[in-house]
C-alpha cells in the first residue's frame, strides 16, 4: 500500500501536494486537515478528473481503513497518490493543525470511542 507517515504527508502538502479527505460529510464538518478537498470515498472516481495528475496526491480517512484502497487504485493508475498511514488520527497524534480552529477527529460511530 503506497502508505507515508504523518510527518511525510505533511511535508508532501506543504510542497504543494493535493490533500483529499475521503470520509463522510460529518466527518469532515468536525475536523479536517487545512486546505483539504472534501470527496466523500463513494464520489472518488467520479471527481478524479478534476485533480491534477501531476501533483502528488495525499488521500486520508480517520484511520487509514478507506484511503488505503484508494491510494491505491490512484497508485496503480500511474498517479504519485499516498494514503496517510493511521489516517487523521495519526495527523492529531503528530500535534499538526486541523481545519477549523478548533476541530478534531470525529468519533466513528461504528468503534468504541478512543
Amino acid at each position: 500500500m503506497p502508505e507515508v507517515g504523518a510527518q511525510e504527508a505533511k511535508q508532501i502538502i506543504d510542497s504543494g501536494g493535493q490533500v483529499i479527505d475521503v470520509r463522510t460529510d460529518v466527518e469532515f464538518e468536525v475536523g479536517h486537515i487545512p486546505g483539504a478537498r472534501h470527496v466523500p470515498l463513494a464520489d472518488v472516481q467520479r471527481e478524479a478528473a478534476g485533480l491534477a495528475k501531476e501533483q502528488p496526491l495525499i488521500l486520508y480517512c480517520r484511520s487509514g481503513n478507506r484511503s488505503g484502497p484508494a491510494a491505491e487504485a490512484f497508485a496503480a493508475s500511474g498517479w504519485d497518490a499516498h494514503s496517510i498511514e493511521g489516517g487523521l488520527i495519526a495527523w492529531s497524534e503528530a500535534g499538526f493543525e486541523f481545519e477549523p480552529e478548533n476541530g478534531s477527529v470525529a468519533e466513528n460511530p461504528n468503534m468504541p470511542p478512543r
